[in-house]
C-alpha cells in the first residue's frame, strides 16, 4: 500500500480531534464588552480606584470570579488568584529562614512566591477567593496582608489592589463566620446576578469595566465635602464612632468603627470628584459602615445641599426647590421654622409664596403640614395673603380624608 493512503495512526488522529475542539473552545470564549450601567461593577471599580479591600458576598456560580477576571483585563492588571482556604497561616504571615548568624542578623519571614511576583512586577490585582471557608488561623494571618500590604518581611507596593469574594455560611463548603478585625477591613458588597446581563453575555457581550473619571477641578471639594458630611453625623452622632455588633454573623459584615468612617469618607470623595450616581454611593457607604449608619450618612448628604432657608425667603419668585419629595419636605419644614424664630409680616407673606410655588411644582399633599403650621404662626395684625386661597383646598381636602379615616376606623372597632 503506497504511503500516502496508510491510514492515520490513532494517537495522530486524536491530536487532530482534539485540535478542532480547541479551536470550538476558542469561539466560545470569544467574547465582546460593552458599556452599560452597572451598579455593583461601577462600586467594584471605584472602590478599587480608591484603593480600599473590597470582599465581594454572593452564592457559588453567580459570577465573583469572572467579574474580577474581566475587571484584571480592563484595567490592564496582571491577577493572582489565591484560594484562602488552601492555604496554611505562614503562606500570609511569612515562613521563618535562618540565615548564618540569626543571633545578629535576625530570623527574616520569607514571603511566598506569588507576593515576591507581585512585588517584581509593581502592580496587580490580588484576588483572595474563597474567603468564608479559611479557619479562623488563616483569617488572623490575613490582618496584615489586607490592611498593612505586608506578606511576612515584603510590603506589595501601592500599585497592587485587593479584592476578596466569600459565599455565605450558609452555602459555603464548610464555612467560617468572618472574624470581626478581618471584616472592619473591607468595603463588602452583595453581588448578584443580573438578569439582562447573564443572557446578553451568554450571547457574546458581557459589561467593560472601567476607572472612574475624576474631575481634576472637584477635587478639592470632593474633600471637604466628604469631611463635611462623615464629621457632621459624628458630632451629632457620637454613638456610632465605634458601635461593634452583638451578633457574630453581623461582626462578620460592615460596621462602623474609626477605620470603617474613614474608608467611607474616602469613598464619599472619590463618589463626588466622579460624580456617582447616588446608588452607587449607598452601596459603597453601607458596605463600610453597615445599613444603619450608612443610611444616616446618605440622609444627612442630602440635607447638606438643600438651600438655604433665608435665600428662598429673601426671593421665593426665584425659589429652586429639590424634585424628591422627601428633600422638599424638609425645605418646606426649615422655611416654616425660620419664620417662627424669627416671626415677621414679610417673613410670614414670604413663606406663603413658596408654599403656592411648592404647591404648583410638586405633590400638594407636601403642602399640608406646613401650611397649617404657617397659618398658626398668624399674628391678629397680620392680614391673610392672597395666595393662602390656592392652599385652603388642599388643606381642606387633607383635613376632610383625616376625618374620614378616623370614622372609618372607629365604624370598624373591634373587627378590625
Amino acid at each position: 500500500m503506497p504511503a500516502s493512503v496508510l491510514p492515520a495512526s490513532p494517537s495522530t488522529a486524536t491530536a487532530s480531534r482534539l485540535d478542532v475542539a480547541a479551536d470550538l473552545l476558542d469561539l466560545l470564549h470569544d467574547t465582546a464588552t460593552e458599556l452599560r450601567v452597572d451598579t455593583q461593577l461601577e462600586a467594584l471599580t471605584l472602590a478599587v480606584a480608591a484603593d480600599l479591600p473590597v470582599l465581594l458576598w454572593g452564592e457559588p456560580g453567580i459570577g465573583k470570579t469572572a467579574a474580577l477576571e474581566q475587571l484584571a483585563v480592563a484595567l490592564d492588571l496582571p491577577l493572582t488568584t489565591v484560594i484562602a482556604s488552601v492555604h496554611e497561616p505562614s503562606d500570609f504571615s511569612g515562613l521563618p529562614v535562618v540565615g548564618d548568624d540569626p543571633a545578629v542578623q535576625g530570623i527574616p519571614m520569607a514571603p511566598p512566591d506569588w507576593a515576591v511576583r507581585l512585588a517584581r512586577t509593581g502592580r496587580g490585582l490580588l484576588f483572595l477567593d474563597e474567603l468564608s471557608t479559611a479557619p479562623p488561623a488563616v483569617q488572623a494571618a490575613l490582618l496584615r496582608l489586607v490592611l498593612e500590604r505586608r506578606v511576612g518581611a515584603l510590603r506589595l507596593p501601592p500599585g497592587v489592589r485587593i479584592v476578596a469574594a466569600a459565599n455565605p455560611r450558609s452555602s459555603a463548603a464548610d464555612g467560617w463566620e468572618l472574624s470581626a478585625p478581618l471584616a472592619n477591613r473591607f468595603v463588602h458588597l452583595q453581588w448578584a446576578h443580573d438578569h439582562e446581563v447573564v443572557v446578553r453575555g451568554l450571547g457574546g457581550t458581557w459589561p467593560r469595566a472601567s476607572l472612574p473619571r475624576l474631575d481634576p477641578d472637584r477635587l478639592s471639594e470632593a474633600v471637604t465635602f466628604a469631611r463635611r458630611a462623615v464629621c457632621g453625623l459624628l458630632a451629632a452622632r457620637p454613638a456610632l464612632v465605634h458601635r461593634l455588633p452583638s451578633n457574630e454573623t453581623r461582626r462578620g459584615g460592615p460596621w462602623p468603627s474609626p477605620r470603617s468612617w474613614e474608608m467611607a469618607l474616602r469613598l464619599i470623595a472619590f463618589a463626588t470628584a466622579a460624580n456617582t450616581s447616588r446608588d452607587v454611593l449607598s452601596m459603597l457607604v453601607r458596605g463600610t459602615v453597615g445599613d444603619g449608619p450608612g443610611l444616616e450618612l446618605l440622609a444627612g448628604m442630602d440635607r447638606m445641599d438643600l438651600p438655604d432657608p433665608e435665600t428662598l425667603l429673601a426671593d421665593p419668585a426665584a425659589a429652586d426647590l429639590p424634585e424628591r419629595g422627601d428633600l422638599r419636605q424638609a425645605v418646606l419644614d426649615g422655611v416654616v421654622e425660620a419664620v417662627r424664630k424669627r416671626p415677621e409680616k414679610s417673613r410670614w407673606d414670604a413663606a406663603w409664596a413658596l408654599l403656592v410655588r411648592a404647591l404648583e411644582t410638586g405633590a400638594p399633599d407636601l403642602v399640608v403640614v406646613p401650611a397649617s403650621t404657617l397659618a398658626a404662626l398668624r399674628r391678629a395684625d397680620w392680614d391673610v395673603p392672597a395666595s393662602i386661597e390656592k392652599l385652603a383646598g388642599v388643606v381642606s381636602l387633607s383635613r376632610q380624608a383625616d376625618k374620614a379615616a378616623v370614622r372609618t376606623a372607629a365604624a370598624m372597632g373591634p373587627n378590625r
